[in-house]
């Protein structure tokens, strides 16, 4: 198995697998020098050197350059103060161009050999003239780089719905597809003011608990099963997958909500567990079904056409045969 080792280019990044060559004492939180496809970068440590399958090892892997020096992280923290006047200069050419994109965040490589400008345009914009200009501005390599809604939230950042910061610029490495049916499957809004994050896109936190909430109902009833409790049998017309209770109709139009503890769910409250109401496999309504079978026997079924005998077959062939000459 080969020996990698995980770096991030920025916080709450996503983890490139490297070779750490002869640094085989690598510690989280080290700075190192590592080849890209941009040119040599400053990265962080996020895994230390440890042996991964094969098969999880995609291309080939390059080798950590080497540590980083003071030098390299005085350059590095140089350049990032010069990113926000970069923004700035970035706009007002821009505004000159005419062209329809936003500029929203710059990126500039330790050393200064590389500047990133990243935008969002609703359609492909022909920047070349821009490029150009820029190379002539800041006298490094420029590259203009397209991103989404969400890599725009996780750029500027901010506070989410909940009142803490978002998600994905604290600890939310890579972002997960999340669908509406999570939600539903959660009984929340389907409001996209109730279930949108900044960036207009469906909350990532959706995702969090969609494993729970799915083997949770798996383990309870669902809408419409017949169930007994101890106020009677009903119809289950809800399901609270924090609480574990189900809500069951009863026959006198009363409505009660009763325990279903699943123990492979317990949530650790330290209170006793409920006991299981008593599912009823099939409805009441078979049963109706079957008793008149015991108490009054079924009437015989008249014999069809296709049964009578042969002879009773040919007579009905001949009446229904219309008479010639009208007689």
């Amino acid at each position: 198995m080969p020996k990698v080792v995980g770096v991030r280019f920025k916080e709450a990044g996503k983890i490139y697998h490297f070779d750490p060559g002869d640094l085989q004492d690598l510690q989280v939180d080290e700075y190192v020098i590592v080849e890209t496809a941009r040119g040599y970068e400053a990265a962080q440590v996020a895994l230390e050197p440890q042996d991964i399958p094969n098969d999880q090892v995609v291309g080939h892997l390059k080798e950590v350059t080497r540590r980083a020096t003071t030098a390299d992280l005085l350059s590095r923290q140089h350049y990032a103060m010069e990113e926000a006047q970069a923004i700035e200069q970035c706009r007002e050419k821009v505004a000159e161009y005419k062209l329809p994109m936003k500029i929203v965040g710059a990126e500039y490589s330790f050393d200064g050999s590389s500047l990133v400008f990243f935008f969002t345009a609703d359609k492909r914009i022909d920047f070349r003239e821009l490029v150009r200009e820029l190379a002539r501005m800041f006298r490094t390599r420029i590259e203009l780089r397209q991103i989404g809604v969400r890599d725009e939230a996780k750029l500027i950042g901010g506070i989410g719905p909940c009142g803490r910061q978002l998600c994905c610029c604290t600890h939310l490495c890579e972002f997960r597809p999340v669908s509406i049916k999570m939600a539903k499957q959660q009984n929340l809004p389907l409001s996209p003011m109730e279930i949108s994050g900044l960036c207009g896109r469906l909350l990532c936190c959706l995702s969090y608990e969609d494993d729970y909430y799915t083997e949770a109902k798996r383990l309870m009833p669902r809408r419409g099963d017949i169930v007994s409790t101890e106020h009677g049998q009903g119809r289950v017309v809800g399901v609270n997958v924090i609480q574990q209770t189900v809500q069951v109709s009863l026959g006198n139009e009363v409505t009660v909500e009763v325990p279903w503890h699943v123990p492979e769910l317990d949530l650790g409250l330290g209170e006793e567990p409920a006991p299981e109401p008593e599912e009823i496999a099939e409805p009441e309504e078979e049963e109706e079904e079957e008793a008149p079978l015991a108490e009054e026997p079924q009437p015989q079924q008249a014999a069809r056409p296709s049964e009578a005998p042969p002879k009773e077959r040919r007579r009905r062939s001949r009446r229904r045969r219309p008479r010639r000459g009208g007689k």
